[in-house]
Formats: structure tokens, C-alpha cells, sequence
């Protein structure tokens, strides 16, 4: 009875300590108790995988799904640690009695270990006074030792066996709550180091071997309950792939990248190591391409390797982690195997290390970074990889230069799409790839990104969107060596007319373009610019007069009230806009339009867009079939009021008995005027005097002129030239004609050696040797003027 209540007593002390630092193993265990509640007192609700003597205290997650690691697990309810059962009574209401560390592995079942403890020698150091900590195997975990190593242990006892449970043990008592993650306690044996790891989860690891049953107090200590054998840990990552013979790639690729000593260094790692055979499996091309890249190959190097430790055992579902490259790999398990990104790759874990651990894989983790840009497309873009590889495109994209795609998904690539004319298809991918690469950080609003086939393209920042023309970005872009991807919603529709061009050729928008002449706005269709145009089909106008249309032109101010009110200063296209809410637009009449997007379609003023985003080079076109009127202004005339409400059915429109529309300044109208400057020609006597050789023509130009006035001689080969001049002015256009003389003084004085292009001058009457006296300057001038007139019909 005595016993019973020192044992009760020193629980009650712990549980204080426990509740006032708490362990996410202790969490764990607590959570597990509360699930049991209905069991009884001190009961723990456990999961066991079917099919296996795993069972874990699991998570809220794991629980709900009744799984894990994938596989179906079953609920026991067991006396949680340090509780034990009594005949006839619910649940687990009496303390387990206390004994020393040796009589405490007899309580909770590790009678192998207890055994060995015996066999080597070890009890009576257990039995006596000391504070320990036992880490120890379970009756499971010495049958899974491997048969040879168990039986060279037990066949010398009096050292290796000895040395082997020192190295479980710590010579000071350690609860979980103690057990910090990352530690390194120090072991009995040699002063070796454990490598302690606790994670989030509640599992608490040593040397990658999880504990099954903690914080069993004893009289001189306490026992965790393991489920492997562990051995001792001397080496670093480095010097494990150093001397693997299946790592000698890796080896070669962390020197190359600069990583081999990092991983040598003191730490908490986890290296996903690719063997030989993986890296063969890329192909000589792509192995050559990866090692000529030194920021490549540290890209590739340091995405196999986390700044974390993560034992297999502490893996209960996916989870994602980030590598040091940068980007995340997801980690998870299938039954006993391990998964990376999905994938049983694992050959080999835990092999545990003083910096961490090393699991072996049999595929090479490919970052984006280290791949090509046509590397870069996914299963939900295949078929534009497809379709650019078999219309010869990524073969023209040169290895050393930049890209960047703009892939469509696949549900983009219709039945339509697909049969129609190749080249013309091959014309629409080349608009998807850019010529630089820009990732998604580096796009803005109103940036120009051009194709490979030449076609410039407009970015649109919106709140929630990023919209290159008609398409809009979703979640997904990613960064290669030599390029970018992002992925589009549908394909992209280049710009290539203005909106006048595009509503002209349609021939569904005659009225609304006759309107906007006779406000004389037809230059705003035209003009440079970004605007949103909501364009009233002619359904719009079904069953209007002459007489009607002439209502409307009679008041300019009032048309272009109405029309102006259909025009946005800036480019919205439907996918840009917040879906499900309502986006006030400011319209260039002054007033707000209310639009709506959501479903894939598009609402103005509760007025249905039948079709939208068609872009123009100066903005983009929404069609309606209602005419739209603001709100907030009224209608002054009953015959205008009533022409109204035939046109409109969606809003009551007001009416003021005598309101006048106010004109409205067209402050964003830019007036294109032509102003033609006519010159005539400049006309420039030339006198010179050519002395010349057989081979050799000197020409000696003597120029007389007046002190203070000098004479310019020019000699001009060319036709008459007329200059156009086209300024933007904010008048009327004019028209001016400018006619420039240029004449000098008749007389300079300047002598000087010119070199002269005869080329078609008849120079008959001029002697090779000798000046003819009666040679004068203007029979000179009159043949060099016939060459040149021959040389002109030539």
C-alpha cells in the first residue's frame, strides 16, 4: 500500500510538472484520453494499421480518416502509460506500481530487453541508485534485428551486447517534455550522441526510432519504449555518400556545386540521395546539360535536401516541406513505403547520421529550376506541349536563348481547334510563346510582351487577376533554367484592329455607329488609347424610326450623354473582374456602370453580355443588346422620355419637366490635324574650274564675293523633296504652303580642291589637257545640269 501511494504521489508530481510544460507527445496523449472518455478513467484511444503491430496515440487528422499512411487503421483502447487495470472496475483507475529501471521493463513488456540486461551483465547496475534513461527495443524490435548482428551481440555478451544497451541508455532521467527536437543527448556508451528529434505530430524519434510507450517512471530513472535497436552514429551526411558506392554521382554533383562540405557540417538534414542508377536513368544529354550548369546543379543538388530532419516513423500522412532550392516536395507514406511528391521512390531509409538522415530514392527530384522551359509543362498543358512539338516549335527555340509559354489548358484545345488548318494553328501557338523570359513577379499593367511571331501583347493587373489580353492567369506559373510557364484559361485573341475597324466589319453596329458620327465621337472609336466599350448591337435599336434617330441626334449634349456612358477609360475584361461581386466602373460620361461577373458571364446594369472581351488594339468590346442610360440623370422631354423606354426595359427612368443635358468637356478626344509644308526646291549655281589629268580630275571651284556677303554654292543630285509634318493641335485645321528662295550675292571669293561625281556628265568639250580659253563657267555648269537630267530618266 505503501508502494501504491509513493507511485501515485510521484505521478501526481510529474503530471503537475507535465501539465505546466507539456510536450506535443503529451498533447497527443491527452487527446487520445478524451477520445477513450467513454471507456472509463485513464483509458487511451489508439489506432493500429490492419495487417500490423503498429499502433500510434494519432492525430486529429489521421483519426477523422481512419487511416494511416493510406492504409485502414482500427481503434483499440489501451491503459495509457503509467495506468494500469484492476479486476472488476472500469477502465484503468489504479497507478502501476513503481519499481527500478530493470523491474520497470518487466512492467511494460520489454522482457527481451530485460533479458539482455541480464545476459550482459547489466542489472545490477540498473537495479542500484543512479538516475537513467532506457531507450528500450521491443520484444518486436529485437525479433526485426537482423539475425546475424543479434546473435554476434548475444555470442559476446561481456562487450558488444554490454556496450549495445549502454548506448540506449543516458545517465540522467529524461521525460518526452525533456526530449526538445533536434537535441543530441549524450549515451552511456563512449559518450556517443542520440539524436533526439519531437515532432509536431506527438511522435518523438531516437536515432529514427519512435517511441511506442513513454514515461514509464522509475525509482532511479525512467523507460521509453522502442521500436527498433539502434546503433551508434559517428559519421556525417558527407562521409556516408563519399564512401557509398551507389552515391558516387551525388558525391561528384555536390562537389561540382559547392554543397559537399554544407554536408559535413554540424546540422539538421535530410538528404533524399538519388543512386547511380537515377542519375543514368536522365540520359547522357540531359546529365551533360545539368553538371556544364553550375547554378543548375546547386539547384538540382539542394532540392533533394531539407533543412529539417524527418524520419520515416514520423510520417503518418502527406505532408509538404520546403527544400533548400527553395520550392516544396511533399513527403509522405504508402503502408511501410515511403512517397516523394506521390511517388514510392524510397529504396532504403534512416540511415541516420550525426547532421541528419539519408534516405535512398531511385529517381532524381527534378526542381523547375533545372529544367528547360518546354520541360516545364504539366499534365493539364499536354496537349500544347504536343501540339508546339509537332508543329516544329520548340525545335526552332535555340537552347542558349529565353522563353516563356503561355500554355493553355487542355480543355482549351476543342474539336474545332484541333482540325483546323496546321498553319494556321502554328500562327495561334506563336502568339503563346514570348520571346524573353518574364516571370510572374516581373508582369505589370500596360506592359508590351512580345511574341515570337512578332505580336505585341498587353498585360492587365487587376485586384485579384493577372490577364494577358483576353485570357487571365491562374495559380501554377513556374521558373526554368532558360524560361517561364503560365498557365492560361483559354487561348489568347491578339489585338490587330481598332474598335471603329472591328464594329464596322462586324455589321451588326450601324446605328450605334451612325449615332456616334452624328455626336461626332467617331474619332474616339479610332484613336489611340485602353477603353472598355459596352457597344449596343442594332437589336439594341429594334423598332426605331427615322424620326426617332433624328430625336436623338437633335440634342448633341444628350447623345453623347448616352453614348459616353457606354465607354470606360480603361481596359476590363471579364476574366480580370471579381467574381460574384459587383464592380463599379466610371464611365467617360461621368457616372458609374455596375458590372458583374460570375459563371463565365458577364452582366451590365443587369443587362445579359451576350458575348464579350473582343479585343482592339485601343481597348476591348463588350457587345449588349439593350442601350445603357445612367441612373442618376433624368429625362427633360416626354418624346425623348418615351424613345427611352422603348429602348430600355432594365431601370425606370427619371423625368424633370425642362432638365437640359450639360455638355460634356472631350477632354480624352485626341484631334489628329494634318498640316502639309510644301518647299520648292533650292536651285544653286555652280562655277568651277576642272584641271585634269588622264587618270586624275582636279576641280578648282573660285568663289568672288563681297567683303561682308559670301555666296553658297551647292550642288544637289537629287529630285525636288516635299516634307509632310504631322502635328496634333487642338483647333480647326489649316493649311499652309511655304515657299523658300534660296539665292546669294553674285559674287564670293573661296578656292579650294573638290572631289566631283561626273558620272553621266559629257565632258566632250573639255580638254584632258589643256583649259579651252574660250571654256567659261556657265557652258561648265550647263553640262554637269544635262548629266544630271540623264542620270534622272536613267
Amino acid at each position: 500500500m505503501k508502494l501504491l501511494f509513493v507511485a501515485a504521489f510521484a505521478l501526481f508530481v510529474l503530471s503537475t510538472f507535465d501539465k505546466a510544460d507539456s510536450s506535443a507527445y503529451d498533447k497527443i496523449v491527452a487527446h487520445s484520453r478524451i477520445r477513450a472518455r467513454k471507456e472509463g478513467p485513464n483509458v487511451c484511444a489508439l489506432q493500429q494499421v490492419m495487417g500490423t503491430k503498429k499502433k500510434y496515440f494519432s492525430t486529429c487528422r489521421n483519426w477523422y480518416q481512419g487511416a494511416i499512411c493510406g492504409k485502414k487503421a482500427t481503434v483499440l483502447y489501451e491503459c495509457c502509460p503509467g495506468y494500469m487495470k484492476m479486476e472488476g472496475m472500469r477502465g484503468c483507475p489504479a497507478v502501476a506500481p513503481i519499481d527500478h529501471v530493470y523491474g520497470t521493463l518487466g512492467l511494460v513488456k520489454a522482457t527481451s530487453t530485460q533479458n539482455y540486461a541480464d545476459i550482459s551483465k547489466l542489472r545490477p547496475e540498473i537495479e542500484g541508485s543512479g538516475s537513467y534513461t532506457f531507450f528500450a527495443p521491443s520484444n518486436e524490435a529485437w525479433e526485426l534485428l537482423d539475425e546475424t548482428v543479434r546473435s554476434a551481440l548475444v555470442s559476446n555478451v561481456n562487450i558488444e551486447l554490454y556496450n549495445a544497451l549502454h548506448y540506449h541508455m543516458a545517465n540522467k532521467r529524461l521525460l518526452t517534455k525533456d526530449l526538445r527536437n533536434g537535441m543530441t543527448v549524450t549515451s552511456m556508451y563512449n559518450d556517443l550522441g542520440l539524436q533526439i528529434n519531437h515532432y509536431s505530430n506527438g511522435v518523438v524519434t531516437v536515432n529514427c526510432a519512435r517511441i511506442i510507450y513513454g514515461n514509464q517512471v522509475a525509482t532511479n530513472g525512467v523507460v521509453h519504449v522502442i521500436d527498433r535497436v539502434i546503433s551508434s552514429v559517428g559519421n556525417t551526411i558527407q562521409d556516408v555518400i563519399d564512401v557509398d558506392d551507389d552515391l558516387t554521382t551525388l558525391s561528384d554533383m555536390a562537389q561540382r556545386a559547392g554543397l559537399s562540405d554544407k554536408l559535413g557540417q554540424p546540422g539538421h538534414y535530410t538528404l533524399f540521395a538519388p543512386t547511380n542508377e537515377a542519375f543514368d536513368s536522365l540520359g547522357g544529354d540531359v546529365l551533360e546539360r545539368l553538371q556544364s550548369d553550375p547554378e543548375v546543379l546547386k539547384a538540382l543538388v539542394s532540392f533533394h535536401l531539407l533543412d529539417s530532419v524527418q524520419c520515416s516513423e514520423a510520417i503518418m500522412a502527406g505532408t509538404s516541406y520546403e527544400t533548400l532550392e527553395g520550392n516544396n516536395i511533399e513527403i509522405g507514406c504508402d503502408g511501410e513505403s515511403l512517397t516523394v511528391n506521390g511517388i514510392k521512390m524510397v529504396r532504403k531509409k534512416d540511415i541516420v547520421t550525426t547532421n541528419g538522415v539519408i534516405h535512398l530514392i531511385d529517381q532524381v527530384l527534378m526542381p523547375d529550376s533545372a529544367k528547360q522551359v518546354m520541360e516545364l509543362i504539366g499534365t493539364s498543358q499536354s496537349t500544347f506541349g504536343d501540339m508546339v512539338s509537332e508543329l516544329g516549335l520548340s525545335a526552332a527555340m535555340r537552347p542558349e536563348a529565353e522563353y516563356t509559354l503561355l500554355a493553355p489548358l487542355n480543355v482549351a484545345f476543342s474539336d474545332e481547334v484541333m482540325s483546323m488548318d496546321q498553319r494556321m494553328l502554328k500562327l495561334i501557338l506563336e502568339s503563346h510563346i514570348l520571346k524573353n523570359k518574364v516571370v510572374l513577379g516581373q508582369l505589370y499593367n500596360g506592359q508590351r510582351l512580345e511574341t515570337i511571331g512578332g505580336k505585341l501583347l498587353r498585360v492587365f493587373i487587376y485586384r485579384t487577376a493577372v490577364c494577358i489580353e483576353n485570357s487571365c492567369l491562374i495559380r501554377g506559373s513556374k521558373e526554368g533554367s532558360n524560361g517561364a510557364l503560365h498557365l492560361m484559361r483559354t487561348f489568347l485573341k491578339p489585338a490587330e484592329k481598332n474598335m471603329f475597324e472591328i464594329l464596322t466589319e462586324n455589321g451588326g453596329f450601324k446605328i450605334f455607329l451612325s449615332l456616334m458620327e452624328a455626336a461626332d465621337l467617331t474619332d474616339l472609336l479610332k484613336q489611340e488609347g485602353d477603353f472598355t466599350l459596352f457597344a449596343p448591337t442594332d437589336k439594341a435599336f429594334t423598332g426605331i424610326s427615322e424620326r426617332d434617330l433624328a430625336l436623338l441626334k437633335g440634342d448633341i449634349n444628350a447623345l453623347r450623354t448616352i453614348l459616353l456612358y457606354h465607354i470606360n477609360n480603361g481596359i476590363f475584361i471579364g476574366g480580370g473582374l471579381e467574381t460574384g461581386v459587383t464592380n463599379l466602373l466610371k464611365t467617360l460620361q461621368g457616372s458609374n456602370i455596375k458590372v458583374m461577373h460570375a459563371n463565365n458571364t458577364m452582366q451590365v446594369n443587369s443587362v445579359q453580355v451576350p458575348e464579350s472581351d473582343i479585343m482592339a488594339t485601343n481597348g476591348v468590346i463588350h457587345f449588349v443588346k439593350q442601350v445603357l442610360y445612367p441612373g442618376d440623370i433624368p429625362v427633360g422631354s416626354q418624346d425623348l422620355l418615351m424613345l427611352l423606354k422603348r429602348l430600355i426595359s432594365y431601370m425606370q427612368i427619371k423625368y424633370i419637366a425642362g432638365f437640359r443635358y450639360q455638355e460634356i468637356p472631350l477632354t480624352f478626344m485626341k484631334r489628329i490635324i494634318t498640316h502639309v509644308i510644301q518647299e520648292v526646291p533650292d536651285v544653286t549655281k555652280v562655277t568651277r574650274v576642272i584641271e585634269t589629268k588622264p587618270s586624275v580630275t582636279k576641280v578648282t571651284r573660285v568663289i568672288e564675293a563681297k567683303p561682308s556677303v559670301t555666296k553658297v554654292t551647292r550642288v544637289i543630285e537629287a529630285k525636288p523633296s516635299v516634307t509632310k509634318v504631322t502635328r496634333v493641335i487642338d483647333s480647326d485645321p489649316t493649311i499652309t504652303k511655304v515657299t523658300r528662295v534660296v539665292s546669294g550675292p553674285q559674287y564670293s571669293v573661296r578656292t579650294g580642291t573638290t572631289n566631283i561625281n561626273l558620272e553621266g556628265t559629257d565632258l566632250s568639250e573639255i580638254s584632258s589637257h589643256d583649259v579651252n580659253p574660250n571654256f567659261d563657267a556657265e557652258s561648265l555648269t550647263r553640262i554637269i545640269q544635262a548629266g544630271n537630267r540623264r542620270r534622272g530618266r536613267d
